[in-house]
């Protein structure tokens, strides 16, 4: 598992490439915020994650090992468990979380999180009354 590639994935780097394209500016991997997002908007709070489907336990494409079934169920289960729980700190933070599957359509994604982007900036500016 720790070949497994954690930040950077394919999904990832779709995504971030689209967003690019768009004029989009993010940070990537912030290690100052619960969980390390992996796309970060600091200015609109917004903190985007790209889960993996076997991780994460989509429930599309999610499935359990045959082989140390048990071990395996509880490992993918703390997943869930510690998603919930950056997410709840991030949310205390004062921040916005969104999460998207991997086999999600990039473009999309993009498109909501640009959307959400905009919402975000423009509810700062105008101080909060949207």
């Amino acid at each position: 598992m720790k070949r497994m590639r954690r930040a950077s994935t394919k999904p990832e780097l779709l995504i971030r490439r689209e967003l690019h394209r768009r004029g989009l500016r993010f940070r990537v991997n912030h290690p100052g915020l619960p969980g390390k997002p992996d796309i970060v908007f600091t200015r609109a709070r917004l903190a985007v994650f790209v889960d993996g489907c076997f991780w994460h336990r989509c429930p599309v494409h999610g499935v359990l090992p045959r082989n140390n079934r048990d071990w395996w169920e509880a490992k993918l289960l703390r997943n869930v468990e510690r998603d919930r729980e950056k997410d709840a700190a991030l949310s205390a933070l004062g921040w916005h979380v969104r999460h998207f599957w991997e086999h999600e359509d990039p473009v999309r994604a993009t498109d909501e999180i640009a959307r959400l982007w905009r919402h975000l900036l423009s509810e700062q500016a105008s101080g909060g009354r949207s």
